[in-house]
């Protein structure tokens, strides 16, 4: 290699042409260098700003989406409250069987009538519900019947009232006592059945 006193006295001994083409080489080979080192590194990061920007506006978009559906269940979920607890007083999950025997007991005695008798049936499971049987023996008049099965019709949990049978009347100085055999079947949800309920069909 020259020594810098060799290669400065060589520069100095060329043409001022020549001179000029190396000063403009050189100076294209720094432009190079300086838009290489900064402006493709600066023109990457905006490229890569400029994507990053566009995924997190459609995350953003995404998530009002969501945050739209949540509020639109929300209400809708707040409309049906009433309505879900109004269908678990009539179609309630669990048979309550002791409530529903003080029902008929209650409205028994303020119907005028005498129970003679209250048999539990086996419980008859459906598809979507659970049939409750309760057997019954009554004694009344008829009014004290047609005011019972009146009141019964007037519970908010669905009863039904199968099977009636009138029998051994017995006539008394006032009116004309009848036996009465029924059957009162209320109901209950078939909670493993229900859609969504696990292992349900």
């Amino acid at each position: 290699m020259a020594p810098p006193a060799q290669v400065g006295n060589q520069f100095a001994a060329l043409p001022v042409g020549a001179k000029m083409s190396m000063l403009v080489a050189l100076l294209v080979l720094l432009s190079v260098a300086y838009y290489a080192s900064f402006h493709l590194g600066l023109q990457e990061d905006i490229e890569a700003a400029a994507s990053a920007n566009v995924a997190k506006r459609q995350e953003l978009a995404a998530a009002e989406q969501l945050q739209k559906r949540f509020f639109e269940l929300s209400e809708e979920l707040a409309s049906r409250e009433p309505i879900d607890r109004q269908n678990l007083r009539v179609l309630p999950e669990d048979p309550e069987i002791p409530a529903f025997l003080a029902d008929l007991n209650r409205i028994s005695e303020l119907s005028g009538l005498r129970m003679a008798a209250v048999t539990p049936q086996p419980h008859q499971a459906e598809e979507f519900y659970v049939r409750v049987p309760v057997q019954l023996s009554l004694t009344g008049k008829y009014h004290q019947l047609a005011k019972f099965f009146h009141n019964i019709s007037r519970l908010e949990r669905a009863i039904n009232m199968e099977d009636i049978q009138l029998t051994d009347p017995k006539t008394t100085a006032e009116d004309i006592l009848l036996s009465v055999e029924v059957r009162a079947t209320t109901f209950r949800r078939n909670v493993g059945a229900m859609p969504g309920a696990a292992g349900a069909k």
